[in-house]
């Protein structure tokens, strides 16, 4: 099976360059600054001509017979690594190993279109008043819908529908069939297969004759290098806008509600779900399947564990979990004295 159809190796980069371009340092060894590389792999079946890194020493044991041509690592590793193999000496090693896998696959830093074909298909369906500025492709089966704009460098791809009135920035990726509303995207953005974004938020007002709803005439607003993984879903603002912060990545299978406000370079792992008018500062971090209640605070660098329901106002800086969510050395304490309670009644019952 051929391993490299998708993302083949690199044409190579010289030891040299790639620790410069990565903010590594080249530790001197023989021969060194004559190899290349072409690929990374992870520590269990690198092989000559690629690089790999280690972070933990729960993995040292893969040291013993590394066959790579160059690791990442930090000092601490320096002494384990056989001399064979060359150093790229960094203090933040996943970083600078992501940079490096960066260069040697440009093509995976974004979704790939279908057909690989410049321009604007026959196939796709293009109103008159939409406005492309140059090298705009818009694959086939795409629709691209009354009044929209789309800036030079952006992709649609097939089955994507960009509904009236959008605008998109430039240097852009929509996957295939993603769907936009109500919607503005900035630059650099890439929004993943089946995303739907600017749709209805959730909202009902009681009555008695039964529940009524309530309009929903806002925006989302996607500003500059945010990434939103496939199948997310994105609800436009009731009355004002749904906002996601410039550099924030959201994950696969999310649910954002109305009026939710994220701030900058966020990371929101899947299926995350946000209830509406939720404020998320700058840097917050929350991790899979953690659940945020309406009207909520989320303080600026803020982390929740993952599977943690988010019950109150989150100070900035904090780090909490658990169901409701409270601080980290809360709810450690006090699933160590529930797991005391139980394994104690179990061997006084044995």
């Amino acid at each position: 099976m051929d391993e490299y159809r998708f993302f083949p190796r690199h044409e190579g980069i010289a030891l040299p360059r790639l620790a410069d371009s990565i903010g590594a340092e080249l530790q001197s060894r023989d021969t060194a600054t004559d190899r290349t590389i072409h690929a990374i792999a992870p520590l269990s079946r690198a092989a000559a001509g690629d690089l790999t890194y280690i972070v933990s020493r729960k993995h040292s044991e893969w040291l013993v017979d590394l066959k790579a041509t160059a690791i990442v690592c930090s000092q601490q590793f320096v002494s384990l690594i056989p001399t064979d193999c060359s150093i790229l000496l960094s203090s933040d090693p996943q970083g600078s190993f992501a940079k490096a896998g960066q260069l040697l696959y440009p093509m995976a830093m974004r979704p790939r279109p279908a057909t690989g074909v410049p321009g604007v298909s026959r196939q796709a369906t293009v109103s008159n008043s939409a406005v492309l500025e140059d090298n705009v492709t818009v694959e086939a089966g795409a629709v691209i819908g009354d009044d929209v704009q789309i800036g030079a460098g952006t992709t649609v791809a097939s089955g994507a529908i960009i509904g009236q009135g959008c605008r998109i920035g430039r240097n852009c990726f929509v996957a295939s069939n993603a769907v936009l509303q109500c919607t503005f995207v900035g630059n650099r953005v890439v929004i993943h297969s089946g995303a739907t974004i600017g749709q209805d938020g959730f909202g009902y007002a009681p009555s008695r004759s039964g529940l009524v709803k309530i309009v929903q005439i806002g925006r989302v607003i996607i500003q500059d290098d945010v990434e939103i993984g496939a199948n997310t879903s994105i609800d436009r603002g009731a009355l004002d806008d749904t906002v996601i912060g410039e550099g924030t990545k959201i994950d696969n299978l999310v649910q954002i509600g109305h009026n939710v406000r994220i701030g900058r370079h966020c990371v929101i792992v899947s299926q995350v779900g946000i209830s509406g008018s939720v404020i998320l500062g700058d840097g917050v971090m929350l991790g899979g399947n953690v659940g945020v209640n309406g009207h909520l605070t989320i303080g600026d660098g803020a982390q929740i564990a993952g599977m943690s329901a988010v019950a109150g106002d989150v100070p900035a800086g904090a780090r909490w979990g658990g169901i409701p969510a409270r601080p980290m050395r809360a709810f450690l304490k006090d699933v160590a004295e529930m797991n005391a309670r139980a394994f104690g009644r179990k061997k006084k019952g044995a």
